[in-house]
C-alpha cells in the first residue's frame, strides 16, 4: 500500500482515515465534492480530486494510479426525504466505485459498510457477520441501501474484484463536525434529552475504526465482511454515562415506544415543513427498542482490532468538541 484513494475524504471517517494515512508516510488522494466543508480534513497534505462517486468520469481521475481504496462516500440519513439520494449515492455510486476498480486493476478495495446492514440478533445476543440481513420490516432507507452496496461488493468479489467489507457501529470522535455520532453527546449537553428507551447499542471510537480500516486494507480476506464496533451498552447506559462526562442531565425515566414515535412524527413533521433534516427522524427510530449489540471477535482475531472504553473515547470527543468551539 503506497497511494491510497479515501472518497468521502472531507467527511468524518474519510478526514479521519486520511490523517491516519498521512502518518503513516503514505500517498493519499480524496475524492470530494465541490462543495464539501473542509473543516475536518483541514490542511492535511492531500491531493483534493473534485467530483462525485455518482461520476465514473471523476471517479476514473481519482482511483488512478492508486493501488488502494476505501470507500468511505456515503449519505447518512434517516429521513425518508432523501431516500432516492441514498439510493444514487450508497448504491449506484458503490457500482461505480467497483466497476472502476475493476476496470484500472485497484488491489485492494476497503469498502465501508455498517452495522445497519447486519441482522439483529435475539435479544441478549451479539451479532456477529454471519447475521444476515433482517430488517426488512422496518423499511429504514439507510439500512436498505448499505445492505444492497454489500450485496453489490459481493458481486465484484465474484467477478475477480479484490474487496473486504467493514462494517463500523455509530462511531464518536474528533472532526465529527455534522455531530452524526456526537448528536448524542450534543443533546445531553444541551439538556434536551433526560430520559431513556429501552435497547442498547454499540458506540466506537473513530480512531478504533480507522485502525481496523487500515488492517483491513493490509490484513482482510478477500470477500469477507468484519464487524468494526465498540463497547455495548443499554440506550441508559450510553446517556448516563454521556451526561457524567458533559454535564448534562442523566435518564430519569424510560419513555414508552408510543411516545417515541409521537416525537418522531412531530419532529418530521417540523422538518418537512421547514425543509430541514428532522431533529428525531421516524427512521432512525424503528426498531431502536431492540438491543442491538455485536461482536468484534472476528476483527479482533484477524485483524489485530481494539476497543476504546466509551467513556474514554467520549471524553477525548466532548475535548474536541469544545477545544474547536463546537458546544
Amino acid at each position: 500500500m503506497k497511494t491510497v484513494l479515501v472518497t468521502g475524504g472531507s467527511g468524518f471517517l474519510g478526514s479521519n482515515l486520511a490523517w491516519a494515512l498521512l502518518e503513516r508516510g503514505l500517498r493519499v488522494r480524496i475524492l470530494r465534492r465541490s462543495g464539501s466543508d473542509l473543516r475536518a480534513i483541514g490542511d492535511a497534505d492531500v491531493e483534493h480530486v473534485i467530483g462525485d462517486v455518482r461520476d465514473r468520469d471523476t471517479l476514473r481521475n481519482a482511483v488512478a494510479g492508486c493501488d488502494t481504496v476505501f470507500h468511505a462516500a456515503a449519505v447518512v440519513s434517516y429521513w425518508k426525504k432523501k431516500r432516492q439520494e441514498l439510493i444514487d449515492v450508497n448504491v449506484g455510486g458503490t457500482q461505480n466505485v467497483i466497476d472502476v476498480c475493476l476496470e484500472l486493476g485497484v488491489e485492494k478495495l476497503v469498502h465501508t459498510s455498517s452495522i445497519a446492514a447486519i441482522g439483529f440478533a435475539g435479544e441478549g445476543h451479539y451479532a456477529d457477520e454471519s447475521n444476515e440481513f433482517n430488517w426488512q420490516r422496518y423499511d429504514v432507507g439507510y439500512r436498505n441501501s448499505k445492505h444492497q452496496a454489500e450485496e453489490l461488493v459481493r458481486s465484484g468479489v465474484r467477478r475477480g474484484l479484490p474487496a473486504v467489507i467493514v462494517n463500523p457501529s455509530v462511531m464518536i470522535g474528533p472532526r465529527d463536525i455534522h455531530f452524526l455520532g456526537g448528536q448524542i453527546l450534543r443533546d445531553v449537553y444541551r439538556k434536551k434529552i433526560f430520559y431513556y428507551v429501552s435497547g442498547g447499542i454499540s458506540i466506537a471510537d473513530v480512531a478504533d475504526v480507522v485502525g481496523g480500516h487500515i488492517a483491513a486494507a493490509l490484513k482482510g480476506r478477500i470477500g469477507e465482511r468484519y464487524i468494526l464496533c465498540g463497547e455495548n451498552l443499554t440506550h441508559r447506559q450510553v446517556l448516563a454515562t454521556t451526561a457524567d462526562v458533559v454535564g448534562g442531565l442523566k435518564p430519569l425515566f424510560r419513555l414508552p415506544m408510543p411516545a417515541v414515535r409521537l416525537i418522531a412524527a412531530v419532529s418530521e413533521a417540523v422538518g418537512t415543513m421547514s425543509d430541514r433534516e428532522p431533529w428525531i427522524p421516524r427512521e432512525l427510530m424503528a426498531g431502536i427498542d431492540r438491543t442491538c449489540w455485536y461482536s468484534a471477535s472476528k476483527a479482533i482475531r484477524e485483524l489485530g482490532y481494539s476497543i476504546t472504553p466509551f467513556r474514554s473515547a467520549l471524553e477525548r470527543t466532548f475535548a474536541w468538541y469544545r477545544s474547536n468551539g463546537l458546544l
